[in-house]
């Protein structure tokens, strides 16, 4: 469908038969022929594809799709960020919560309530991030990847909320 998102499934002779001696993720890689990367995208009218994110990354927060990598986008527009990343955390009333890590550029001091207010006037006010996390550093791959599903795990420390960071 044009401009909705969705997962990008693909099909063709040159898709892969499977995953070697996976054959459980072979399965769950395949819907009928169709391949599902595990990507979210869009098509325009002139059918271009535009990948959003990662389906493994969205956030659903009160019914709705948060999608991570907008919000990190906006986040390295400002000043003090110099690495970030967006995720959900567990919540009981809302299912998941968006909650922001950011590493600050060095000699900056993050501002969890001049962020918050930046992304309010950039996002729906569901994709704005409840919790703030400053950090020195982010797990990653060898190849340099932020580990979201680590970072998850690891975020058990008090967190930044905005109005109240010092």
């Amino acid at each position: 469908m044009i401009n909705r998102k969705g997962e990008i499934c693909i099909r063709g002779r040159n898709i892969m038969k499977g995953y070697h001696n996976k054959p459980q993720e072979t399965q769950a890689a395949f819907r009928g022929e169709w391949f599902r990367s595990g990507d979210i995208g869009t098509m325009d009218e002139d059918g271009y594809l535009y990948i959003v994110d990662r389906l493994k990354d969205m956030i659903i927060t009160g019914g709705e799709n948060v999608y991570p990598r907008e919000i990190e986008e906006i986040l390295f527009q400002r000043p003090e960020v110099q690495e970030c990343a967006v995720i959900g955390l567990p919540d009981r009333e809302w299912g998941e919560r968006v909650t922001a890590v950011i590493i600050p550029k060095p000699g900056q001091v993050l501002d969890a309530g001049k962020i918050k207010a930046y992304l309010k006037g950039r996002l729906s006010a569901f994709k704005v991030p409840k919790e703030y996390l400053m950090v020195k550093e982010l797990p990653k791959s060898p190849t340099g990847k932020i580990l979201k599903r680590e970072l998850r795990k690891s975020v058990s420390l008090p967190l930044l909320k905005p109005g109240k960071d010092k």
